[in-house]
């Protein structure tokens, strides 16, 4: 079966020319957040990257914040007093409010060290569900508080299908996830109300992305995935590409939605590449 991924380079529409946005989560080349500010600066947004400083460190984002002509600003998204340095500092940059927030953010310390889900640490596990999941909350909750997203503006939150269904070894990320969709929608909804800001999150396929890469048996699971999914795997740069219209006053009344991006996998049972490879 022959499946279709739009690698091309993308033609800019001026979809974000005059809007202001923060991506969080931009670690290397590989990284969705980091395609996704690509694809917003192409696209005429103005950025502001940000990132914890363990993973700034590790990373690359000095290279990207030239690339996209924006500054870079640390922030542990699990303490109160960086997220407010973080925000006070994006509209003291851009005279204002913002647009856009990307959240792309997930760090699960039982995974790191090896632990079964049945055998978790729950004091790891509580410090996993802060950064990966709450770290939204206190993300919105700063921006309400200082009224630093402008009206109609769009926070996504990239989550994944194990929210939903069990994949074993993707361990304490899918109660992570789970929680991020609901921080989303029960926030969603006052955010909404308060100044029309929406709210979603994109369930992405299983994509290679070093944080990605960790996860026990990944390679065998995105070729599964890639089997399962009617127009395969969506790609970094497809998830990018989505991002940008979900930012864009096109999708104004798209708001408090678990939104997949996976190429029909959430919606499938079985395909027919799945059946032949069983009965090999």
């Amino acid at each position: 079966m022959y499946f279709y991924h739009s690698n091309q380079s993308n033609m800019p529409y001026n979809l974000l020319k005059g809007k202001k946005g923060i991506i969080f989560g931009a670690l290397d080349e590989k990284s969705i957040a980091w395609k996704t500010a690509m694809r917003c600066h192409e696209e005429g947004a103005e950025l502001l990257l940000t990132n914890a400083p363990v993973a700034m460190r590790m990373g690359e984002i000095n290279k990207l914040a030239a690339a996209v002509n924006a500054p870079v600003i640390p922030c542990d998204v699990s303490s109160n007093e960086d997220v407010l340095n973080l925000i006070t500092k994006a509209m003291e940059h851009f005279g204002g409010g913002v647009d856009f927030i990307l959240h792309s953010i997930g760090m699960s310390l039982n995974v790191r060290k090896g632990k079964p889900y049945t055998e978790i640490d729950y004091g790891f596990n509580a410090k996993t569900l802060d950064i990966s999941a709450m770290s939204l909350h206190r993300v919105l909750a700063t921006a309400m508080k200082l009224d630093a997203i402008n009206e109609w503006g769009s926070v996504i939150a990239l989550s994944y299908i194990a929210a939903q269904r069990v994949f074993p070894d993707y361990n304490e990320m899918a109660d992570a996830k789970a929680l991020l969709e609901s921080v989303s929608r029960s926030f969603g909804y006052h955010y909404a109300l308060k100044k029309h800001v929406r709210v979603n999150t994109v369930s992405q396929s299983p994509t290679r992305t070093t944080a990605g890469s960790g996860v026990k048996g990944f390679d065998g699971f995105i070729n599964y995935a890639e089997k399962m999914s009617p127009l395969g795997n969506a790609s970094s740069e497809d998830c990018a590409n989505y991002c940008v219209t979900l930012f864009s006053d096109y999708t104004r009344m798209v708001t408090m939605q678990n939104l997949f991006h996976d190429g029909g996998f959430s919606t499938v049972g079985v395909t027919e590449p799945v059946i032949d490879q069983m009965e090999k």
